[in-house]
């Protein structure tokens, strides 16, 4: 990256997610319903209601996959939406105070105004480690630009 914030940003909107991670998933997905489907019907043995069962546990797994691929960060001109497996969270830039990705993480997390931390699925070092920095660093220089602060504590307390 530059040493000016916004020069190598990417237009927005924009989607981060785990490229690689959700080939796999997917793959493996439709690759674990075929087989389980195909299992089914080649067992002569099977009755109808069996063989249903074996085709609805695969249509089950590809499911719980499809979940897990769906994870991403979605950046607009607006902040930012954080979709994970089981939720989906939407952010004013200025709700994000830090984004950090340190080393041994298995994913970002958004530091947020309100004293909490959310984790970013989207953004996650699993398979394409660096693919997952590039991102995060996107979505820090995103944030620190996008983000407009109050320069004064409102409280009045000791941020020390």
């Amino acid at each position: 990256m530059s040493d000016h914030p916004g020069s190598d940003l990417p237009t927005l909107p924009v989607t981060l997610r785990p490229g690689r991670t959700r080939a796999v998933l997917l793959t493996a997905g439709v690759a674990i319903f075929l087989v389980i489907s195909a299992v089914a019907m080649l067992l002569e043995q099977l009755g109808p209601g069996e063989r249903l069962s074996f085709v609805l546990t695969g249509a089950l797994i590809f499911w719980v996959l499809a979940r897990l691929a769906r994870v991403r960060v979605d950046a607009d001109d607006s902040g930012v939406t954080v979709v994970n497996i089981a939720s989906r969270r939407r952010l004013a830039w200025a709700e994000i105070l830090r984004v950090n990705l340190r080393p041994g993480d298995p994913w970002v997390f958004l530091d947020l105004s309100d004293g909490t931390s959310l984790p970013a699925l989207g953004i996650q070092p699993g398979i394409d480690k660096q693919q997952a920095i590039t991102d995060a660093r996107t979505l820090r220089a995103l944030a620190e630009i996008r983000s407009v602060r109050d320069p004064e504590p409102s409280t009045g307390q000791d941020q020390g």
